[in-house]
Parts: structure tokens; sequence; C-alpha cells
């Protein structure tokens, strides 16, 4: 499959024309060309760092490094964009979430503090990345999964057909996924779709992991799709209530799958990516939790965080339990998945006029191959999904090569 890049970018300037509006009205969803092209340059970005991670997994590379280098070629490319000033103010752009490097049994936001170091990775290392970019506060995510290689010139990793089944499932469910998440569908049509691949390929869906709908500033949206159906001794609050997909909307598409049990739990890793609860309030007691709930309204008012990018980690380590527990602050605590090995891809979908475009995800890795296959159903919309690439790819390629004839 080729990645969400240039080519998805390309159809969506083609067919995105503003809709008129009452003057002086905001339209902050894709009916607006100019949000269009925010959430396709932020897309780039987050592809751009994709790949620059997946290069520097190799054998002593340290999770932190990994992080501060994902996050430092997303500001870096980001500050290049939008560079000039709107009624007397500097357009937004940044990270939209922080780079979490998760290895093996570690499902996700791990971003550790610099007195927190892990062991460096080493060969077979499963390696899952997440990350997010916002240009003007419009937000694209992804994550990938690879596995560390010997060394940079093997083609290939250590054999692990446990593990490749679990990514090629996790793979495929998202592309089904976000190819079933369009106008007039249903969460449950695409958690539906999820759990048939998930059974195909005798893999589970991690249950704690959600699809979000997002929105301008908003990670976590109020539509969220789950991965697998609930059971009926589900507790109640870990059902997610029915909705319909709307053109103009914007979905993160988040599937982990595991060979074990898929229930991930908390472990003993300090927390350390955080969201502001704009909704909340309380007069906090302690000076150290005011300092941080100060830095946060400032610095970080929306979007989700890593306690290393305060400016005084040590006072904040003090501080943030209290803005916790009055849910000023909404923790990520990484989750591990101790009964199985676990994969995690997760893309970027914009819901256009001509149907559903995916925008950020990089190709799953050739590597990861097994003999298991998809039911009849998923292959199908597998096969639709590879024809339709296939044609943009020498669309793309016809027009690069008129190009070359007029010069």
């Amino acid at each position: 499959m080729a990645p969400a890049d240039e080519e998805n970018n390309e159809e969506v300037e083609e067919e995105e024309e503003d809709e008129d509006v009452e003057e002086g009205e905001e339209v902050t969803d894709l009916s607006n060309s100019d949000v269009c092209t925010k959430y396709q340059e932020a897309a780039k970005i987050v592809n751009l760092a994709l790949e620059g991670l997946v290069t520097q997994c190799i054998p002593g590379a340290k999770v932190l490094d990994l992080c501060e280098f994902g996050t430092k070629v997303m500001e870096a490319a980001a500050a290049k964009l939008y560079t000039k000033k709107v009624n007397g103010k500097a357009i937004d752009r940044g990270i939209a979430f922080p780079v979490c490097i998760s290895v093996n049994n570690i499902v996700c936001n791990f971003s550790p503090l610099e007195t927190e170091e892990t062991e460096p990775l080493k060969a077979g290392d499963v390696v899952k990345m997440d990350l997010g970019c916002h240009i003007d506060g419009y937000i694209a995510v992804a994550a990938h999964t690879c596995v560390v290689k010997e060394s940079p010139d093997d083609a290939e990793p250590p054999k692990d057909e446990e593990l490749s089944k679990c990514a090629v499932a996790a793979y495929n469910a998202m592309l089904v996924a976000a190819a079933s998440i369009s106008a007039g569908k249903t969460n449950t049509d695409v958690t539906k779709a999820v759990d048939r691949v998930a059974k195909a390929y005798g893999v589970t869906p991690i249950s704690s992991v959600r699809m979000h709908q997002m929105k301008r500033y908003v990670l976590d949206g109020v539509k969220e799709v789950a991965l697998k159906e609930p059971m009926p001794d589900d507790p109640e609050e870990e059902k997610v209530p029915d909705c319909t997909f709307e053109q103009a909307e914007v979905y993160a598409v988040d599937v982990a799958m595991s060979t074990g049990d898929g229930k991930a739990r908390p472990g003993t890793l300090r927390t350390t990516v955080y969201k502001r609860n704009v909704e909340q309030q309380y007069l906090l007691k302690v000076k150290a939790s005011r300092q941080v709930l100060a830095e946060v309204d400032k610095r970080f008012p929306t979007l989700p965080f890593t306690m290393r990018h305060l400016n005084d980690v040590r006072s904040a380590k003090l501080g943030i339990s209290e803005c916790v527990n009055h849910g000023l602050l909404t923790p990520y605590p990484s989750l591990h998945e101790y009964s199985g090995k676990v994969a995690h891809f997760k893309c970027t979908v914009l819901l256009l006029p001509s149907g559903t475009t995916r925008v950020t995800g990089l190709s799953i890795p050739e590597y990861f191959k097994t003999d298991a296959q998809p039911d009849e159903e998923t292959q199908k919309i597998l096969t639709e999904i590879a024809d339709a690439e296939a044609k943009k790819a020498a669309k793309k390629a016809a027009k690069k090569k008129n190009k070359k004839k007029k010069k």
C-alpha cells in the first residue's frame, strides 16, 4: 500500500471549495479550503517525522533521544509554515500530541523524563511510535510499528510470525476502518469491520484504544469508535454511544492489536503525558501545583503535553498529582500488554465530498508477512483500496511525465 502523502493532498486541493457563510463567521471544518490545507500541511509534517523516526530505530538508540528527534522534526517543519501574522497575531502551530516511543509490551503513551531513561533499543525490539502535529489548531496524528534490525544495512529484522500476523491484522484493520468511516455510516459499522479483521487473523483488539473525531484544538472529540463490540458484563461507562459520521468531519483511526487477551493496563512507569481539562476549575492548595497549572494554561491550554517540556520538571513532579486528583489535568498513562505481542497503527482521515481520504500513516514494513488470510469481505475492501491507490499513483506519474515534456 502507498503511504498517505502528496497524492491524497492533490486530491484534497482539487475538490475542496469554500461555502458561502455570513460575513465574520469562521468556518472551521473541511468545507473551508483553507482549513483543509492546514490539515494537509500538518499531515505532511507527521509523515515526515514518522519516516525519520523509523530510520533512527537502530540498536543502541535511546527512547528519550527518539522522542526529542521527532519533536524537533515537527517543530522545525511547522515553524517554516504560515509565518505571516493574521490580525497582528502569529498562527499557532506545533506539537498536537507529544512523541511517544513504546517498546515491546508497552502499548502507547511512553515519553520518558530525562532522569528516567530506559534501556537502549536492541535488535528484535518492537517499537510503536505515536505523535501529532497541528497548524492553527487543525490536528493530524499517526502511529506506526517497526522492528529494530541487527544493523541498518540488514534487509529484515529477526523473523517473528506471531508479531507479523498481529501487525498485518492491525494495519489492515486500520485501512478497512478508514474506508468504513464515511458520511452516513455509524461507529458500530466500523467496530464490526475491525472485529471481523481481528477474528480472521486470530488476534485481539486492545479494548482501551479508541478512534476519535478531531476538531480544531480538540484531539478526543465526542464521537468515538470502539475496537471491540461491548460484552454484556462490560461497565456502562466503557460502552461507546452510537453516532453517525458526517461529511467534512475528521477522524483519528487508531488500531492496536494483541496476540494475547487485549487487556492493556497501566504499569509501573511514570505517567508523563497529560492534557488540560478546560471545563474543570479548582483552587489548588499547593504552590507547586499552582505553578504547574499556570504554565499549562499558558503554554498547553488545550492539547496534550509531556512533563519533560515544562520549565521546572522537579516542581512539576510535586504539583501534578493535585492537578490530576481534582480533574484539572487528564493523564495519558503508559499502557502495558503482558499477555502477547502488540502492533499499533494510526492514521488521520478527512471526510470529503468524494469520499474518505487518508492523509497520514506510512506503509506497513515489508518484513511483516503472514500466511493468515483476511475474510472475503475484508479482502474485497483491501483490493478496492489497493486499486484506488494504484490509479492515483498512475495519475501522479502521468502528471510528472507531462510536466517534463513541457520543459
